[in-house]
């Protein structure tokens, strides 16, 4: 495809090619021919029709799977930053109470773990105590145990229990000696009944003594070896327990305690990212800085995962994109090729230009084409995203 420049190239080469003929002929006299650098140098042009596209641009979705638009936030043409709110979804309120309190239990579990790390050495010392008062516990336990192998009572006791017997014996004797004087004497007398009075509690004390002496002069039933016995393994256990609780923690924190608080703040973290995750799928947000080309939805629709709701583009940087270059024309065209480009919509603007890539593929369609992308040397300022390009690409022959 030849365009206007192609032509006046070859206008200039058959005009040139004239004046030669005619330098041959009339009254015989040769007409001198021009020198070579006069003649306009021919240059193979490709042509080829093409649209102006920004460098960048997107058409936008949601990424959750259904919701409809509670707030509009931007409008056709609008500038906006990377990463500004451009729309947001209804339950953004719930999103973000769901948040907050993720982060507070984030806050809650790495307190957690700082007191397992800060109590470290209060939860050792207090293991340590604890050991101490199993063995001393384990210690009693199998002294009393010990001493039902022997007599209830120690010889210490056992003399202090003789004495008391000795003394009370001696008091009935002396009480029942009382009582003889007024023994004969009516029941109701009372000298009688005061001496009578003073030899029962006598005897009583003296029965006490005896039994205590007889008590502490036996053995063990075994019922109390056997109460002894569970004493000294409930004390060996207690003991067993409080080592290995020691254990554990003598040289930092337990590591079960640790592991859990480690486990706490890892699902705390992941709580937190996916009511993070939550909220921002509910927010769409602009991937890059650019122009917001087209809105396709109003507040209020209904909108599912994928489904375009605007363009955005970045229309500070544009390039032609061709549509009908063939395969013969793309064969014959290296990336860094120069090019001049014109506009249908600004007929006075001719922009310079170099080849930044070709398809490895032909464009699905009729007819087999490339497409061929022109980076512009300079913008024009009325230039659009949309228009009609045309490409004239110099090529090496």
């Amino acid at each position: 495809m030849l365009r206007e420049t192609t032509w006046q190239k070859i206008l200039v080469t058959a005009l040139t090619a004239g004046f030669l003929l005619a330098g041959c002929t009339g009254g015989g006299k040769a007409t001198p021919t021009p020198a070579a650098e006069e003649v306009d140098q021919y240059e193979p042009v490709v042509n080829a029709t093409g649209e102006v596209l920004p460098v960048q641009w997107a058409a936008l979705g949601m990424a959750v799977e259904g919701g409809v638009i509670e707030d509009l936030l931007v409008k056709e043409g609008q500038q906006v930053k990377k990463g500004d709110v451009l729309l947001r979804l209804s339950g953004t309120q719930h999103a973000r109470a769901a948040l907050a309190a993720a982060e507070a239990g984030l806050v809650a579990a790495e307190k957690s773990l700082q007191n397992v790390h800060e109590q470290a050495a209060l939860v050792t010392a207090d293991a340590e105590l604890k050991l101490a008062q199993a063995r001393k516990a384990l210690l009693d336990a199998e002294e009393a145990r010990e001493k039902k192998d022997y007599g209830r009572a120690s010889q210490n006791t056992l003399d202090g229990l003789r004495a008391d017997y000795i003394l009370a014996q001696d008091a009935v004797d002396q009480a029942e000696e009382q009582f003889g004087y007024f023994e004969d004497r009516e029941e109701d007398d009372v000298q009688r009944a005061q001496a009578l009075t003073l030899l029962v509690n006598a005897r009583k004390l003296r029965d006490r003594a005896l039994y205590n002496l007889n008590y502490a002069l036996g053995k063990p039933d075994p019922e109390e070896v056997a109460k002894a016995d569970g004493a000294v393994s409930v004390a060996q256990a207690a003991l067993e327990d409080a080592q290995r609780q020691y254990d554990r923690v003598k040289n930092g924190p337990d590591p079960d305690v640790l592991k859990q608080a480690e486990a706490n703040l890892t699902n705390a973290e992941a709580q937190v990212e996916s009511a993070r995750q939550v909220l921002a799928d509910l927010e769409l947000k602009a991937p890059f800085a650019g122009v917001v080309s087209q809105i396709k939805v109003r507040t209020g629709e209904w909108v599912i995962a994928g489904q375009p709701v605007m363009m955005l583009a970045d229309l500070a940087h544009l390039q032609v994109e061709t549509t009908d270059l063939s395969e013969i024309d793309v064969a014959r065209l290296d990336v860094g090729n120069t090019a001049v480009v014109t506009f249908d919509a600004l007929p006075d603007v001719e922009v310079r230009g170099v080849v930044q890539s070709i398809a490895p593929k032909s464009d699905e369609g009729a007819g087999v084409n490339y497409r061929v992308v022109i980076q512009l040397d300079e913008i024009p300022a009325k230039l659009r995203w949309g228009m009609t390009a045309f490409v004239d690409i110099t090529v090496s022959e």
